[in-house]
């Protein structure tokens, strides 16, 4: 265990964080937009909502666990630019997406977003003294329960425009549907309401993330195939035979996590975090010891993807934790050992790729960009040295 928490700090302290802090935009605001595949960067790329919000997630996470002020100053940096660029002052919430010097490109406000949002507010007010954070972190948590939960319905919405009025979920929607309600917002805006009250006990977060736990559960959760839904129609019909792997098993560790900072534990939420990391456990690892993507009726998406990979390795080891499997410990050392093949990019200057084949081969996308970011494999990272110091 001692060799895998050396590794993993190693990679956080040493890789992936100086390539992010490497793309610190000083003349502009926030981070550069994208690094492409042959690690070139484009320094007049658009700027992501959700990757500014993404950045400073990170860099406030590691100013919080390191203490260190690089993280912190960076951590302003990218609040500086998501308060002054990409926060609407007309109607409020989030853009999409603005251009490099920070002028809106796209004004559409995404419940998934928002979240985001939220997300990197409440961790950047853990991280700092900054009076600003908590403030702007509850106006958006008031602006979505207002504007992007229907309560008849008992769903969060998707996608709108700057105004506000509901639009088609072209953003995240895929696999040739439209859809109306997501698996993928759900369980960010549970992760963002988790963070919030975690950083701000109230009982109106606390309320409110119940109520998205108790909606994974009873309406997304399908617990005869032990698996998630992903895309549903308005009435709450699955619109595809799909299960992804990599949202599975995220899921499972982000409703354990809400579970905790509830103190909430029914035992039917427990089994449903346990049941899900064991089905993606038999179903989606393979024998190189990597995570596959997704499944849909008969067509397997094979690629191993970067933040499937790690979100693996922290779902299953929170399975380890609330099981003593030694199964799910044994998969998580052989995560590792694959993302450190194959995943991790060994060129000078580069971070993780994208994703790879299954003979191994890097796909050609960016390495960063509106949604490749430090995340997930700074997040797997903390997550995992905090969990593995504790035993």
């Amino acid at each position: 265990m001692e060799t895998l928490v050396h590794e993993i700090r190693q990679e956080w302290k040493e890789h992936i964080l100086p390539f992010w802090l490497g793309l610190k935009d000083e003349a502009h605001g926030g981070f550069y937009g994208e690094v492409d595949v042959d690690l070139h960067i484009h320094k007049q790329a658009d700027k992501g909502g959700i990757a500014t919000a993404r950045l400073l997630w990170s860099f406030s996470a590691a100013a919080r666990v390191t203490g260190e002020r690089a993280y912190a100053d960076a951590a302003r940096h990218a609040f500086t630019f998501l308060q002054d660029h990409l926060l609407d002052p007309l109607h409020g919430g989030m853009y999409w997406m603005v251009n490099y010097t920070g002028q809106p490109v796209d004004t559409c406000k995404h419940v998934y977003a928002q979240a985001f949002a939220i997300y990197a507010l409440a961790e950047y007010a853990r991280a700092t003294d900054d009076p600003n954070a908590l403030p702007l972190a509850m106006e958006l948590f008031h602006l979505v329960e207002q504007k992007g939960y229907d309560p008849a319905l008992q769903a969060y919405g998707e996608q709108y425009d700057r105004s506000w009025n509901a639009q088609p979920n072209e953003l995240l929607s895929e696999n040739g549907v439209t859809a109306h309600i997501t698996m993928n917002t759900h369980i960010h805006v549970l992760e963002a309401y988790t963070q919030l009250l975690r950083a701000y006990p109230n009982e109106e977060v606390r309320d409110a993330l119940k109520n998205v736990l108790d909606i994974l559960y009873h309406r997304v959760y399908d617990a005869s195939a032990r698996r998630l839904g992903v895309f549903f129609d308005r009435e709450w019909r699955s619109l595809l035979d799909l299960t992804s792997y990599g949202h599975d098993i995220e899921a499972s560790w982000l409703m354990e996590d809400a579970m905790n900072v509830l103190g909430y534990h029914p035992s039917e939420y427990v089994n449903m975090v346990v049941d899900i990391a064991g089905a993606v456990a038999e179903r989606a690892i393979q024998p190189d010891g990597s995570l596959i993507n997704e499944r849909e009726g008969e067509r397997v998406d094979t690629s191993r993807i970067w933040w499937v990979q790690a979100e693996a390795m922290v779902g299953f080891y929170n399975a380890f934790q609330r099981t003593q499997d030694e199964r799910f410990l044994h998969i998580v050392r052989n995560l590792w050992t694959y993302t450190r093949q194959y995943i991790i990019d060994p060129r000078a200057g580069g971070e993780w790729f994208w994703s790879v084949q299954a003979d191994g081969k890097p796909d050609a996308r960016e390495i960063a960009g509106p949604w490749k970011c430090p995340y997930h494999n700074s997040r797997f990272c903390i997550e995992m040295l905090e969990r593995m110091e504790k035993q």
